[in-house]
């Protein structure tokens, strides 16, 4: 590849690249058009035009929907505080099984013999769907909040595991080694010298998770879980659009005031 010439005011050119060089990334792009293109008819993206030929039924409904109905307002207000509880419970058990979890799944802590079997179960636990799961808890543990808090935390619980691991195999090795000069046991290396270094990190995900949850948790409510969900559902089957116009505006504001509370926690932690 030739040496860039510096332009008139001495800020040398974008370096240059090969058709070599840039062809693994023409061949992935190409792949990805590709599957768009193949992808087109399977998705019925045909169907794009309805927008515009069934515009009025989408106005009577939109017309619906502008004509917010607060008379139970305060029943709404309440579910979504439901909603708010299940995810912070579900968040928090998940935190308690993602740091053993994370830790056993990491390659720099863990042997090979056991972090293997344990990044394919939670593998299988990220995999699942929340719904899934739900609907799993509300079989043994019957209908209600309790069911929507098994189901996110074992479904954030993987996907903190994962998070969690990777946060620890990019620590500095230098504190560990430091540890470990003092005779340490590899239990006290890890809670004097892996665990400050991620913490911060680590709440920062758990933050992330916690925003996630308080939607999920509102999904959660379709399937009997309990929470603003559930009267959700219930309105969207009784065609009541101005109920479920105001239940919109109350799930958007809970959810638009956690994403400020939480952004201004995750500042702190940096």
């Amino acid at each position: 590849m030739s040496t860039p010439t510096p332009l008139s005011g001495g800020i040398p050119p974008p370096p240059s690249r090969s058709l070599a060089q840039r062809a693994p990334d023409m061949l992935v792009w190409g792949a990805v058009i590709v599957l768009l293109v193949i992808s087109f008819k399977p998705v019925e993206m045909s169907n794009l035009g309805r927008l515009f030929s069934n515009s009025e039924n989408m106005r009577q409904y939109g017309a619906e929907l502008l004509r917010p109905d607060f008379t139970n307002i305060g029943l709404y207000v309440s579910q979504m505080w439901l909603t708010v509880q299940i995810a912070m419970w579900g968040t928090g058990l998940a935190v308690l099984l993602a740091i053993p979890f994370g830790l056993v799944c990491s390659r720099n802590i863990s042997p090979p013999w056991l972090q293997q079997p344990m990044r394919l179960l939670m593998n299988l636990l990220r995999s699942i769907p929340d719904l899934v799961i739900g609907t799993f808890f509300i079989v043994a543990v019957g209908l209600g909040p309790f069911a929507g808090v098994l189901a996110l935390a074992i479904n954030t619980g993987g996907v903190l595991a994962k998070l969690f691991s990777e946060a620890v195999e990019a620590i500095d090795r230098g504190p560990v080694e430091g540890v470990r000069a003092t005779g340490a046991a590899p239990l006290q290396e890890v809670v004097w010298a892996v665990i400050p270094q991620v913490a911060p990190l680590w709440a920062s995900y758990a933050l992330y998770r916690f925003e996630s949850n308080s939607r999920a948790a509102t999904v959660l409510g379709l399937i009997g879980a309990g929470g603003i969900g559930q009267v959700l559902f219930e309105s969207l089957n009784a065609f009541a659009y101005q109920e479920l116009s105001t239940i919109i505006i109350v799930i958007i504001v809970a959810v638009s005031l956690i994403d400020l509370l939480s952004q201004a926690m995750r500042s702190r932690l940096i």
